[in-house]
């Protein structure tokens, strides 16, 4: 059997926020990217699977229509209590599951690449050791405070440098290997 992976495709602020504070990422809904083409496309034609947190699950849920055409997992301890909207039911599941139980679960239905989005998912599979690389795109803004995409992690984590591309509208773009 395939073990299942984990891949991350985020964008940051200049000075490493992924979000507002109060979790706003219109900042980045808003930004003009010149029409350029960031490897979005190509990066989920390889994913099964998204797993995302109750966070960031908050900030897309209201944008119609809805836009993933992959099975999003949420991660939270609240939503899986609930009730998935009636529009997002088959395309959305709330779970209440640790990461590792989460990549076991995928890998035994066959899954092969998921891709972990929202910062405190991402920290937590990343100390898990669950993600394989990362694709960073810092935006050129600064936000002065917000939700960090890293943070506390028990041990250093070493990544190998694959690629860094940069783009007109000013974004740069770095993928990452993490060593395990």
């Amino acid at each position: 059997m395939i073990m299942t992976t984990g891949h991350v495709f985020i964008a940051t602020s200049l000075d490493g926020f992924i979000a507002r504070d109060n979790g706003d990422i219109h900042w980045l809904l808003q930004l003009d990217s010149k029409g350029e083409d960031h490897g979005y496309d190509e990066f989920m034609a390889n994913i099964d699977v998204i797993i995302m947190g109750r966070g960031t699950y908050e900030s897309i849920k209201h944008i119609q229509p809805w836009f993933y055409h992959r099975p999003v997992i949420v991660l939270s301890k609240t939503l899986a209590q609930e009730t998935i909207p009636d529009e997002l039911i088959g395309k959305v599941y709330f779970l209440d599951l640790s990461p590792k139980e989460i990549m076991n679960k995928l890998e035994s239905e066959g899954h092969h690449r998921a891709y972990i989005d929202g910062g405190k998912v991402i920290q937590s599979f990343i100390s898990d050791g669950l993600i394989n690389d990362l694709i960073i795109t810092r935006i050129p803004i600064l936000l002065g405070s917000g939700r960090p995409l890293f943070g506390e992690i028990p041990n250093d984590i070493h990544l190998r440098h694959i690629q860094t591309t940069t783009f007109a509208s000013g974004f740069v773009q770095s993928h990452y290997e993490i060593q395990q």
